[in-house]
């Protein structure tokens, strides 16, 4: 996803907008706000964030490991040694979980009831974004340097196919019924993959959107959401032929989930908002309202049980300005890394 540097950079910035405390009063249209925050005392910075809701579990990225807290914000357990760590996907069937660790270009495999590291899986050239595809029962690494996606047998944990993408992956997900769909960053395309032959497809250009980056699916409508950071505005597309529906200005977007019985689709942005669109029909939507968070709040997860938003945030301070570097960026104040719940009271 988007360098934690350049984030940092937009937090900064929006701290001037948004100075002021803001676990504030519910929003009106939505009712959700922040609730709580769960401090995380190690040090790095983070990307993606999983939420385990059946087991009230959530996982996140942070420095080179993985922590694991209660949905209630109990510290469980961690996984270290996750070097440059992205992502993490959930194989409940198979008790296992993979995690996308983008410095050594692999995948590391664990036990969901353990948390033990069970192996690891070389894959292709910085593995960013990860998911499980239920149709196939494959894991899927984005891997951005290379441009490319490694297809992982989960019964196996072994490779299976590479598939190029021809340009930088971002987030992807799949329809249930044997298509997958990824955010080409560079291309400012969606890509579409056959989860039956592991080959790309289509191609379907995003109008209107730079640098997408979040992305999720409304299965019931086969609606895709695109979270584009680069201009800072959400596309609506049809993933059956690639069709751009509707087009909405929000934030400097990184993540983007979509609550599929509230029909709500929330885009996290840098600056310290969610934005949230609603799907009224499978050809409608409207924009709702943006619900602040904190600077540096830019991916998102979602508890698909409880309806709650977590969020991984951290507090920034001016950069040291030398003669070399006038103008540093921000840089992330040691020990305040935290994930903010986002709910209704």
């Amino acid at each position: 996803m988007k360098s934690a540097k350049l984030i940092l950079g937009l937090a900064f910035m929006a701290i001037f907008i948004l100075a002021k405390p803001i676990y504030a009063q519910a929003q009106q249209k939505t009712g959700l706000h922040m609730l709580k925050s769960f401090p995380i005392k190690s040090t790095g910075g983070w990307d993606y964030i999983t939420v385990d809701g059946a087991n009230k579990l959530i996982y996140t990225s942070h420095g080179n490991q993985v922590n694991i807290l209660s949905t209630s914000g109990d510290s469980v357990s961690y996984i270290p040694n996750t070097p440059g760590v992205h992502g993490i996907a959930l194989v409940h069937a198979l008790n296992k979980g993979y995690i996308s660790a983008g410095r050594v270009n692999k995948v590391i495999v664990f036990d969901l009831t353990t948390f033990k590291v069970l192996g690891e899986i070389a894959v292709g050239t910085n593995p960013d974004a990860i998911f499980y595809e239920p149709f196939a029962k494959k894991v899927y690494t984005f891997n951005g340097r290379s441009k490319d996606a490694s297809v992982i047998d989960v019964a196996t944990d072994k490779v299976i196919a590479t598939i190029p993408l021809d340009a930088k992956p971002e987030t992807g997900v799949s329809d249930g019924k044997g298509k997958v769909f990824v955010n080409a960053e560079t291309t400012n395309e969606v890509v579409v993959i056959n989860a039956t032959t592991l080959k790309a497809e289509a191609r379907y250009k995003i109008e209107g959107g730079d640098e997408p980056s979040g992305l999720d699916i409304d299965r019931a409508t086969n609606r895709l959401f695109i979270g584009c950071g680069g201009n800072s505005t959400m596309v609506v597309m049809d993933a059956a032929n690639g069709k751009n529906l509707a087009k909405f200005p929000i934030g400097g977007c990184d993540g983007l989930v979509f609550d599929p019985k509230l029909k709500l689709a929330y885009a996290s942005n840098g600056e310290g908002t969610i934005s949230v669109v609603k799907e009224l029909s499978a050809d409608k939507f409207e924009f709702v309202e943006n619900i602040p968070t904190e600077p540096s709040a830019r991916t998102i997860g979602i508890d698909l049980l409880t309806h709650k938003l977590y969020l991984p945030a951290a507090k920034t301070e001016p950069g040291v300005v030398t003669a070399e570097n006038p103008k540093p960026r921000p840089k992330q104040v040691p020990g305040s890394f935290h994930i903010i719940e986002v709910g209704k009271n």
